[in-house]
């Protein structure tokens, strides 16, 4: 019996996959055909299992929306994808329905404990539209990847539609797959982030083909993800730095509570990870820790296991099988290994893309042949070296600062929970450090205190001189934070752009 779990409500796998062959079904009758395009607004969820899976059966393109958005933000996705359907937690198609496009089909699913029980009376009801129809039984059609929207950190979001895979690329990407997240037959897996990116949703696919226990979690408590390890007796996981660093911060009364003795392969992905916090992570749960660096667009492009990281620390690893790269200077020449450039790569297991209603913006990201998704970086000994993304690159006073270096010293503080630094206008040296510093619940600091935290670990031209404390940063579940929101109010007082 293979289970999947969200939170510790079990559900057969069996009997999961039985909804969503009546969920492809009712799509079908809604006249939803392949290559048509259903959006979802859903939480982890049971429901968000099945209309994924029901997609694939379909030949569908799934559109998973960020349901943190606000109202203007999910009408522009829908607006630019155009499904035929969208699915959504109840109380949250009720947050947004003054911003839904005209003549969208809306299914309602019932919101978790907690969230509000108002409900749009002309959406149709998830559990009882699919009793209505009979499982779908006949062959899949090409398969179309999920189509992800990036995050919008730089602009508007924009959707990766990538064309159906051939039958070659399925067979590498399944390869692919296996050297990235360790996938086999039997793995206990558990996702600890929102389904609607691009990693959590990859893995899910994997670990429900082959997989004996999938866990989802409604949201990231760092004790109750030890105890579902230690239930479940999780073999595999993917997780992200900042839900580390909270797990690291439990007493260790809480840390030895739980046995995660079953963990072999944890892959983390979506930020760079503190070298600290990775060898803290590694000492606690032995040489599982598996980093990934690559993006929606690009795919995997390297893989760092815990010994290959060992010995090459702050790496993010060697390329991924196949893969090309190279770094172009601010003038667009290529630069020799060892100097830092932006990074442009190219995975041949991912079928090309477009940017969905937006083809000049691809051509954009693209040189050479291969993909750009912002990173600055460098290859040293085969192994590749993140500095930061471009675009949050500071100059001061002629001099390049990298604040991801700067955020990866002040997480370890005891007091902060979480942090963005970035550059802000300044008369005399153009830009100056800027530090926004989410803190520990009940945590006191102050400047004084982050400037002497920060003197021992970095040079002083790098401590940030300005510093505000928040109860809470715009950031995602996954951990990214919304910089441009923070940046971008100092920028416009100052009547310039970056």
């Amino acid at each position: 019996m293979s289970l999947v779990v969200l939170d510790t409500h079990e559900v057969e796998r069996d009997a999961l996959m039985l909804r969503a062959r009546r969920a492809a079904s009712g799509l079908a009758a809604l006249g939803v055909a392949e290559g048509d395009t259903v959006a979802l607004l859903l939480r982890n969820d049971f429901a968000f299992v099945e209309a994924s899976q029901a997609a694939a059966m379909l030949g569908v393109y799934l559109v998973p929306l960020n349901w943190h958005g606000q109202s203007a933000e999910v009408r522009y996705v829908l607006e630019d994808c155009h499904p035929k359907v969208l699915i959504a937690h109840s109380d949250l198609l009720a947050n947004v329905r003054d911003g839904l496009p005209a003549g969208l089909t809306l299914i309602s699913v019932p919101a978790p404990p907690g969230a509000g029980k108002e409900r749009i009376g002309s959406a149709l009801e998830w559990n009882t539209w699919l009793a209505q129809h009979a499982p779908w039984d006949r062959p899949p059609p090409a398969t179309r990847s999920t189509m992800i929207y990036t995050s919008g950190t730089t602009g508007r979001p924009k959707g990766v539609r990538r064309q159906p895979a051939s039958a070659e690329q399925m067979a590498a990407m399944a390869a692919m797959f296996r050297h990235v997240y360790g996938t086999g037959p039997g793995i206990r897996s558990l996702v600890g982030g929102p389904l609607y990116h691009s990693s959590p949703n990859a893995f899910m696919r994997q670990a429900l083909a082959q997989g004996e226990v999938f866990v989802m979690q409604s949201r990231f408590d760092p004790e109750a993800t030890l105890a579902a390890m230690a239930r479940y007796r999780i073999t595999h996981a993917v997780m992200v730095p900042t839900m580390f660093v909270r797990m690291l911060k439990l007493p260790e009364e809480i840390k030895r509570r739980y046995d995660v003795s079953s963990l072999q392969w944890v892959t983390h992905t979506a930020a760079p990870c503190p070298v600290e916090v990775k060898q803290a992570l590694i000492d606690w749960w032995g040489p599982v820790v598996v980093e990934t660096y690559g993006s929606t667009e690009m795919g995997t492009a390297t893989v760092c296991t815990s010994p290959d990281w060992l010995a090459h620390p702050g790496s993010v690893g060697r390329l991924t099988p196949g893969t090309r790269v190279a770094f172009y200077d601010e003038a667009g020449r290529a630069v020799p290994e060892g100097e830092v450039g932006e990074i442009f790569a190219r995975v041949p297991c991912y079928a090309d893309f477009t940017y969905h209603n937006h083809d000049a913006k691809r051509r954009e990201i693209e040189r050479d042949g291969l993909i750009s998704c912002g990173d600055v970086g460098y290859m040293k000994d085969g192994f590749l070296y993140l500095c930061d993304r471009r675009a949050d690159m500071v100059i001061s006073g002629g001099v390049n600062i990298y604040p991801a270096e700067i955020e990866s010293a002040l997480v370890q503080a005891e007091q902060v929970r979480d942090c963005a630094v970035f550059g802000i206008p300044d008369d005399d040296l153009g830009e100056v450090l800027m530090a926004a510093i989410e803190l520990a619940p009940g945590a006191v600091m102050t400047v004084d205190d982050v400037a002497a935290f920060l003197a021992p670990r970095l040079a002083k031209y790098k401590i940030p001189k300005r510093v505000s404390f928040h109860a809470a940063l715009p950031r995602e579940d996954s951990g990214k934070i919304f910089k441009r929101r923070l940046r971008d109010p100092y920028w416009e007082q100052a009547g310039r752009q970056i």
